[in-house]
């Protein structure tokens, strides 16, 4: 039996009360809509009148978050549900048994899109000079944890680990290097992953972070077998692992170490070899993109076919001149046939502030440029036809403002 509540002025909310009881409908309330609405227990739809006065944001917000179905009954306003994304009203003198059909029809509430996407394990990757891997990092988990994708960032830097300075963690958290022990023994699996992450809350949603080493001379705890069981254990347990790597790679040194022994960056290589994405970061200064140029064929050469997005960080008109963009863009092409190159502008001031309070840009300068860029390059990862949570909007994934945005998309404004 379907929960009704009834906020229609009297003496018509007794009337259709009865008749929605005719109905085999049970009208859990009967409240005045001039009053403040409150959702009660148990309450599955609510029928209100189409009046601006009475479809608050409040009002959708609370309905929302307790799944409860708003039904209006036509009014001068009733344009107004267009806008909030809900169904067409009802006559005002609508019976009983119109509402209950209405009710038994088709939920106007979205559906949460269904995910058409494998997991991912996404490496963010940068030369050394500090390009802005860390930051990147984070803020591309919490993009994607902003999607509805459950999100993982896991710390495999071995030369300089940041992530849990820059999201305020204890550098004591069991973290990486503690799943790498368990994945050694075949112990790890999800259950055991989440309780070795600490789950960091952001305005995108929860994220699970593995912190790294908390001193660079545990990275021999890092190996190449013990991470690569460890990536494939975060690709089963979470739907998108973000991994934040250092810049040296390990290739050379295979020249003169013994190949049976531990090597100083294999972490960087193990997790390179198993991304399915890597996400090359470039500083936006001459001696950033040359480093990157020179770095970047040794990545493919160890990396292919793996796809590469490149993205070029920190871009301003200072150490390059007035068109950064453009003597980027000419020099990557030209000496390293890179044509397709996403830029993130340079925002101190959003920096400043994540640093100074240790979370992450989306909670402290949820308008920095940056971000929207950021929101744009997650968007590109996903497939066209990939519904996305947010619409591509930098606020947020509330239910409403999702309805609201795709009703306005709908109407073509």
């Amino acid at each position: 039996m379907t929960g009704v509540v009834v906020a229609i002025p009297q003496p018509r909310a007794g009337e259709l009360a009865a008749e929605l009881a005719l109905e085999g409908i049970d009208v859990v309330a009967i409240l005045s809509p001039t009053a403040v609405i409150e959702v009660p227990p148990g309450a599955e739809a609510i029928i209100v009148p189409a009046t601006r006065a009475v479809l608050s944001a409040e009002l959708i917000s609370a309905c929302d978050r307790a799944g409860v179905r708003i039904l209006a009954l036509g009014g001068a306003d009733s344009r107004l549900l267009g806008r909030l994304g809900l169904s067409e009203a009802l006559r005002p003198e609508a019976a009983g048994w119109e509402i209950a059909a209405a009710l038994a029809s088709e939920t106007d509430t979205v559906p949460r899109p269904q995910s058409v996407l494998p997991h991912r394990v996404i490496a963010v990757w940068g030369p050394h000079g500090a390009p802005g891997r860390s930051t990147l990092a984070i803020q591309l988990a919490v993009e994607l944890s902003r999607r509805e994708r459950r999100t993982a960032l896991v710390d495999t830097d071995t030369v300089a680990p940041a992530l849990a300075l820059l999201l305020g963690l204890s550098d004591d958290a069991p973290g990486v290097a503690a799943a790498c022990r368990r994945a050694e023994r075949g112990a790890l699996d999800s259950a055991e992953l989440t309780r070795l992450a600490t789950t960091v809350a952001t305005g995108g949603g929860d994220i699970e972070v593995l912190p790294g080493i908390n001193r660079p001379s545990r990275w021999p705890e890092l190996s190449s077998t013990r991470l690569r069981a460890t990536l494939g254990a975060c690709r089963e347990w979470s739907e998108e692992t973000v991994v934040d790597v250092a810049a040296a790679f390990d290739a050379d040194e295979e020249v003169t170490y013994d190949l049976a022994g531990p090597r100083r960056h294999a972490a960087t290589t193990a997790s390179l070899n198993e991304a399915d994405l890597i996400i090359a970061v470039a500083s936006a200064d001459p001696l950033g993109i040359s480093r990157f140029v020179r770095e970047h064929a040794e990545l493919r050469r160890l990396t292919a076919p793996t796809p590469v997005v490149v993205v070029v960080n920190q871009v301003r008109p200072g150490p390059l001149g007035i068109d950064a963009r453009g003597q980027v863009r000419r020099t990557l092409e030209r000496f390293a046939g890179i044509t397709d190159v996403v830029f993130l502008p340079f925002d101190q001031r959003a920096a400043d502030a994540a640093l100074l309070h240790a979370r992450p840009m989306t909670d402290v300068a949820p308008r920095s440029p940056f971000l929207a860029a950021v929101r744009r390059l997650a968007s590109t990862l996903f497939p066209a036809d990939a519904a996305s949570a947010t619409a591509d909007s930098s606020r947020g994934s509330s239910p409403v403002v999702r309805r609201l945005r795709s009703a306005l998309g709908a109407r073509g404004v």
